[in-house]
């Protein structure tokens, strides 16, 4: 099985973990407090750096559970972190509900998955092949 590195910087990280066997993502969990005012957002800080299984990246997703409840999910969502990076993590969250949100430290704040990466080689052309579908985008096939 590949190993996902983690290297806690703050005294008070948690290593992230699956709540359940089978599951895709890892809990990310914060290590500080802040209000979330409605309509703001905020880069909130786990205390971990990682290393990835080479060929892989990681996915940082919003949790279901905060985002029904109380309207909050991560900004960039999926955010990327690619192989090569070796900053701390950080989780961009956004408050859309109509009340202020409390991030406490330790509070599950988001998802790391962990998926494999193609890379490809990028070539010019003149011309593509064409496609039944063609230009249809952003709601051609209904609504």
């Amino acid at each position: 099985m590949p190993e996902l590195k983690v290297k806690l910087i703050e005294p008070n990280a948690v290593l992230p973990c699956y709540a359940h066997p089978g599951d895709a993502g890892l809990d990310l969990f914060s290590i500080e407090h802040k209000t979330l005012p409605p309509s703001e957002r905020a880069l909130i800080r786990t205390g971990i750096v990682i290393q990835l299984p080479p060929g892989t990246e990681a996915q940082v997703r919003p949790r279901s559970g905060l985002a029904l409840k109380h309207g909050v999910t991560v900004l960039n969502s999926p955010g990327t972190i690619d192989h090569g990076y070796r900053g701390e993590v950080k989780v961009v969250l956004i408050n859309h509900g109509n009340t202020p949100f409390q991030v406490e430290a330790g509070m599950k704040i988001a998802q790391l998955v962990v998926q494999p990466v193609l890379t490809v080689d990028v070539v010019r052309v003149d011309e593509l092949t064409g496609t039944r579908r063609g230009e249809g985008g952003f709601g051609s096939t209904g609504v």
